[in-house]
């Protein structure tokens, strides 16, 4: 009997350490996938033409690190403190991404959160549309592809003559990203008791009040999320950035693609671009992990 028990012990014990073995080597592999284009693209900033041409992957190993990337954009070591005309250019067009990315993910989550506290807490009657026809309908916004839509805003920001402005980007983006921030906080709402802003309304509290004291607190986390997920899609965004812009209001994703030219793509700088482009977006999701964490699980369990 103790030998069976034993046995069983052992093979269960053996279970345990392979599926764990199993998750944690398929966890690895999916890491090293989605981090090697990020690695790829830092490695290749250190690169010169050669090295580039033969593949080569590990630094000091396969090649060795050179400057040449950072310095055709004046943010080498050598050349940080010297005067540069493509720094100056980056940094205006840097300024640019943040202005409009961060104005318009505010605006979308200011814009988005009362919309879909309204679609959580009340209900609404338009036409044969109710409050789930009108959620749907703001996420069917997404399936227009950008073409489509690039000819009716061409026109209509010309004659408002805000072409080349950040202002209309800054429009551009709250509409585009106002469905999904919708959808995220509507779930954040209804994840929250209503019985909390019952219990504060008969408190004496208004339905703002309500909002701000007890709905606000709990939301935030999803907000927060919501404004994340926002500022990663205005950021990387290049399609009506190249379209409506030309000179001005040019955004980094532009920039990046204009490595380009008769001679062949400019691999290092467009990598060292692409990896000062990433930068703040990969600070924003260590620093902020856990409230991203939070809002995409908040509304999962009532």
């Amino acid at each position: 009997m103790r030998a069976a028990d034993a046995s069983n012990s052992s093979e269960a014990t053996a279970k345990f350490y392979f599926s764990r073995f199993f998750i944690y080597g398929a966890l690895t592999l999916w890491t090293i996938v989605c981090l090697f284009p990020l690695y790829w693209t830092v490695t290749t900033s250190f690169k010169v033409a050669r090295d580039v041409q033969k593949g080569a992957i590990i630094p000091w190993v396969g090649y060795q690190p050179n400057w040449l990337g950072w310095r055709s954009l004046g943010l080498s070591p050598d050349t940080l403190f010297a005067p540069s005309t493509v720094r100056d250019e980056f940094l205006k067009r840097f300024l640019n991404s943040v202005v409009t990315s961060v104005s318009a993910s505010l605006l979308a989550v200011l814009i988005g959160s009362l919309a879909a506290y309204g679609l959580s807490r009340f209900s609404y009657k338009i036409g044969w549309m109710r409050n789930k026809d009108i959620s749907f309908f703001f996420l069917s916004q997404l399936i227009l592809p950008p073409v489509v839509l690039a000819l009716p805003f061409l026109v209509l920001f010309k004659e408002l003559a805000l072409l080349d402005s950040t202002i209309a980007l800054i429009m551009l983006y709250t509409l585009m990203v106002l469905p999904i921030v919708i959808w995220i906080m509507r779930d954040q709402f209804g994840g929250i008791p209503i019985e909390l802003e019952e219990a504060a309304l008969v408190d004496g509290l208004s339905i703002w009040g309500a909002f701000f004291r007890i709905v606000f607190p709990l939301a935030a986390p999803g907000m927060v999320a919501a404004f994340i997920l926002a500022l990663v899609l205005c950021w990387n965004e290049y399609f009506f950035a190249a379209l409506l812009t030309a000179t001005h209001a040019k955004t980094v994703p532009v920039m990046v693609a204009s490595q380009t030219g008769s001679q062949g793509i400019n691999w290092w700088a467009m990598a060292a671009l692409s990896t000062a482009a990433i930068t703040p977006l990969v600070v924003i999701g260590i620093f902020l992990e856990r409230y991203i964490i939070k809002g995409m699980t908040a509304g999962s369990v009532k």
